[in-house]
C-alpha cells in the first residue's frame, strides 16, 4: 500500500515529516510495493528529474515520488544506497532496481513502456541527432547557466553571451516545427523544457530577455507548457527565483 504523505502522482504536495521518521516510512514504503510499482527520487528545482516526470507522465505511469529534503547537506540513506557513485537525483527504482541519470531513464522509460507515446524516434539518425543535441545543451547551456547565476561582473556576461548564443542554435534547430522531432512531442523537447522554468531567474540576474533575443524558442516553449505533463511538473518560475537567491547565499555569493 502507498503511503500518501510519501508519495504523489504527477505533481500532488507532499507532507513535510521530521528526517528520522521520514527516512522509516520511505523504507516502509519500499518493503510493501508490489515489484513493478516505480519510485522516483528527486529534488523539487532539478530539470533533470523534471525530465523524468515528464515522461512518466507522457506513458501515463504511475509512481511514488520521495522528494529529498536537504540535497545539499544531508542525503537520504537511500539516495546513497540507490546511487552510490554520483549521489546524485533523478534515480528511479523500478522491479527493486535503481535506474541512474535523466537520459538514461528516458532511455529506459521508452523500452520498457513501448507501447505508446514513443519518446525517441524509430529513425536512428532523428534519435543521434536528438541525443547530440541534448548533449550540446547539458555540456554548453546548462553550464552557461549556472555561471549566470553563480558570478558577477565581466563573467556573468560573458556566460550571458555563450548562453544567447547556445539558445540561438538550438532556435535555429527547431525552425518553424512545432517540436524539435517535428509533430511529435520527443526526447528533444522533454530534456529542454524544464530548464525554461529557469529563464526569469536568468534575465532577472542577468537583465536580458530570453523572448527577445529567441522568441520562437519561447513560443515552443508555451506550446509545450500546454501539455499537461509539462504544466504539472515545472514549479513556479519565481519560486525557483527564490530558492536560487537563497542558494547563492547558502554558498557565500553576493
Amino acid at each position: 500500500m502507498p503511503l500518501p504523505q510519501l508519495s504523489y502522482k504527477q505533481g500532488a504536495e507532499t507532507s513535510p515529516l521530521p528526517e528520522r521518521k521520514y527516512r522509516e516510512k520511505i523504507l516502509c514504503l519500499i518493503n510493501q510495493m508490489d515489484e513493478d510499482e516505480v519510485v522516483l527520487l528527486g529534488f523539487w528545482t532539478s530539470p533533470y528529474v523534471m525530465r523524468v516526470k515528464i515522461a512518466l507522465a507522457e506513458k501515463g505511469v504511475h509512481y511514488y515520488y520521495l522528494e529529498e529534503g536537504n540535497l545539499f547537506k544531508n542525503k537520504s540513506t537511500l539516495l546513497l544506497k540507490m546511487n552510490p557513485v554520483f549521489k546524485k537525483v533523478p534515480v528511479i527504482i523500478h522491479n527493486d532496481k535503481p535506474i541512474c541519470e535523466s537520459l538514461i531513464i528516458l532511455q529506459y522509460i521508452d523500452d520498457v513502456w513501448n507501447d505508446r507515446a514513443p519518446i525517441l524516434s524509430e529513425n536512428p539518425y532523428q534519435r543521434a541527432k536528438s541525443r547530440f543535441w541534448v548533449d550540446f545543451f547539458d555540456k554548453k547551456i546548462a553550464d552557461c547557466g549556472r555561471r549566470m547565476w553563480a558570478s558577477k561582473g565581466a563573467d556573468q556576461e560573458a556566460a550571458k553571451k555563450e548562453f544567447i548564443e547556445s539558445l540561438k542554435l538550438l532556435e535555429g534547430e527547431l525552425g518553424e516545427k512545432p517540436y524539435f522531432g517535428g509533430d511529435r512531442f520527443g526526447l528533444l523537447d522533454i530534456a529542454l523544457v524544464p530548464f525554461s522554468c529557469r529563464f526569469y531567474t536568468y534575465e532577472t540576474l542577468c537583465n536580458f530577455s530570453v523572448e527577445k533575443e529567441c522568441p520562437k524558442l519561447i513560443e515552443w516553449v508555451k506550446r509545450c507548457s500546454l501539455r499537461e505533463s509539462v504544466s504539472k511538473s515545472l514549479p513556479d518560475q519565481y519560486k525557483v527565483y527564490d530558492f536560487v537567491l537563497e542558494f547563492k547565499k547558502m554558498l557565500g555569493i553576493n
